[in-house]
């Protein structure tokens, strides 16, 4: 196994560059996730390179089942390498380094693959413009344990890549399917040609508690200090909006968005109880 031990190593200057430039990734076709946690939970087929240091190995992989056939699978192609805690110090995006990190294959997702596997209507979240690495991050994996079967961004919104984006999902990432679109009025128009509903989430619009979620359904999240832009607003078949008590007018995209797919699940899970009970 190869020992990386100079900041100017080939590879250890291609880890610099996924983690600061959204080109390089997009380029590479790769991402860089670090710690323990997020490797572990890496699909094997979506394992790039894995790197660590001896200490780490020594402590963490060899008691650490899921992890060291991880690992194993990278030595067997040749794809781990150790690294000196220096060098991993100089590359890494965290202040306290836990002696790992990894590049991830980024996967091209269609919108077909935001439709779900057909066992359950759609649920789609529809990201305009946000830039905060951390909601985007938490919008993500939210919607997985919301259940939602997609997620469309904007090209303008922050890179669904970006090293913070990828902690805040907490390994979400590698489980949803994101699509990251530069038409994206386009991208709405199809989605409801296949029979889905667009709701946008508007200070204007109808209660979510007096709107049925049941069916296929994708909602409009917008910016965090803006929300949607008009021309986007205007691509909704229907607004509704989250009720407020007190003197908030809104909450921040992260939360808006989680509120919303959650109430769809609710709704949905509900309406299976009732359909189920009808039957007996």
């Amino acid at each position: 196994m190869d020992i990386l031990t100079s900041p100017n190593n080939e590879k250890v200057k291609l880890i610099q560059k996924l983690l600061k430039n959204p080109k390089e990734r997009k380029y590479n076709g790769k991402y860089v996730v670090e710690g323990m946690r997020m490797v572990e939970e890496i699909p094997q087929e979506l394992l790039g390179e894995i790197y660590f240091t001896q200490d780490f190995y020594n402590k963490k992989v060899t008691q650490n089942e899921r992890l060291l056939r991880l690992v194993n699978a990278a030595v067997q192609k040749n794809k781990c390498f150790l690294i000196t805690e220096q060098v991993l110090k100089s590359v890494t995006d965290t202040e306290t380094p836990q002696g790992i990190l990894a590049t991830v294959m980024i996967q091209e997702k269609t919108l077909d693959d935001l439709m779900g596997d057909g066992t359950e209507s759609p649920l789609i979240l529809i990201i305009e413009k946000l830039q905060d690495p951390g909601n985007m991050g938490t919008i993500i994996r939210s919607a997985e344990g919301a259940g939602v079967t997609g997620i469309l961004v904007s090209y303008d919104s922050v890179d669904i890549y970006n090293p913070k984006v990828i902690r805040s999902t907490m390994g979400s990432i590698f489980r949803k399917n994101v699509v990251v679109t530069y038409d994206l009025v386009g991208d709405i128009n199809r989605l409801r040609k296949k029979g889905v509903v667009i709701y946008g989430m508007h200070l204007k619009g109808s209660s979510m508690y007096k709107t049925d979620l049941t069916g296929p359904a994708a909602f409009l999240i917008g910016n965090e200090g803006k929300g949607l832009t008009d021309d986007i607003s205007a691509a909704a078949d229907k607004l509704i909006r989250i009720p407020m008590k007190g003197s908030l007018e809104s909450l921040n995209a992260a939360s808006s968005a989680t509120v919303i797919s959650y109430e769809a699940l609710r709704q949905r899970e509900n309406r299976v109880s009732i359909d189920i009970n009808d039957m007996f």
